[in-house]
């Protein structure tokens, strides 16, 4: 029951996909080599039979390197893309939280709400719609019977305020805390349930964390279409997952930073760079040019933006939309 949602297309086939691209990141010290010769894939390959095993292996074998994430992202000339993301034991720790551990009830109304929204998010997938509507503060899908299920979600998160809340900060359940954070994104008080979404950031899951990122970065939109709300989300929030092994982490930080850093103000900007500029570098060299453009962004790239003439930005500029999470 999750929804893996922001900034990139899930990945969902019917049957095992072949690898059109294999980007490997987090490298600073480990031989690139030695990762593709431990992960034994490549393109043309069908995906790993075991992701869990695969980060396990990698994690076992290659010396230095205490974590590894792999994710697969749709799609390049119709074939997957798989990111593969280490972390080396001399890199800074990242800070998630621990998973917490209290047993808390998700209220069945909020339940069968989102159980019912992924269905609709799947059939938007087959009509081609999963477009979406970010300047009311949080997501509206293209699709009619998904965006009327996101509507829903409004008074849910409303009159389940302090329960979500709760849930994100304690439970044991990784599946409810996702789909508290999702659901408190649409929260009317956009101020209110800020803190508990950066909070989020931080959780243990990167699911948990993407949903969480995908409300901030909802909310970020409304909140610079209305300055007088005075909606304040602070981009040190996410300059941390730049850094992440996990790609959604990287990719849906990006895009956020994107939209909360669209006046260009310097000292965020340095900020940004001084605390991941190698993770930018090597995020702005991947091949999938929607992946790639974010980062571009902020990286020394970005003065060859600059030259661009109005027509060339908004193909850019429709490229890095596109590289947000579509429901498929």
């Amino acid at each position: 029951m999750r929804l893996v949602f922001l900034l990139l297309p899930v990945v969902c086939f019917a049957q095992i996909p072949t690898i059109g691209l294999v980007e490997i990141f987090g490298a600073r010290k480990t031989p690139v080599s030695e990762i593709r010769r431990v992960a034994e894939v490549g393109s043309g390959n069908h995906l790993p039979a075991s992701k869990g095993a695969l980060e396990e292996r990698l994690q076992k074998e290659i010396e230095g390197v205490d974590g590894a994430a792999l994710e697969a992202a749709c799609c390049e000339d119709g074939k997957v893309i798989l990111y593969i993301g280490v972390h080396e034991n001399n890199a800074p720790p990242l800070g998630f939280h621990e998973y917490p551990t209290a047993a808390i009830d998700m209220p069945g109304s909020v339940s069968r709400a989102y159980t019912y929204f992924l269905e609709q998010v799947k059939e938007a997938g087959r009509a081609g719609l999963g477009s979406e509507d970010l300047s009311h503060g949080h997501s509206l899908l293209a699709y009619p019977a998904a965006r009327e299920a996101q509507l829903a979600f409004i008074p849910l998160a409303k009159d389940h305020s302090a329960q979500l809340r709760d849930i994100l900060h304690r439970s044991d359940d990784g599946d409810h805390r996702a789909m508290a954070a999702y659901v408190l994104g649409y929260n009317s008080d956009k101020k209110a349930v800020l803190d508990d979404l950066a909070y989020a950031l931080k959780d243990a899951d990167a699911t948990v964390r993407g949903n969480a990122a995908r409300a901030l970065a909802a909310i970020a939109v409304y909140a610079a279409k209305n300055p007088d709300a005075g909606i304040r989300i602070q981009p040190s929030w996410f300059v941390e997952l730049l850094n992440s092994p996990v790609f959604t982490d990287r990719n849906n930080a990006c895009i956020a930073l994107v939209t909360l850093t669209e006046s260009r103000p310097p000292e965020i900007l340095e900020a940004i760079r001084q605390g991941a500029l190698l993770s930018l570098v090597e995020m702005a060299r991947w091949k999938h040019l929607p992946h790639a453009l974010p980062p571009t962004y902020f990286s020394a790239e970005r003065r060859e933006f600059e030259k661009m003439n109005c027509r060339q930005r908004g193909r850019k500029a429709s490229a890095i939309r596109s590289s947000r999470v579509r429901p498929v």
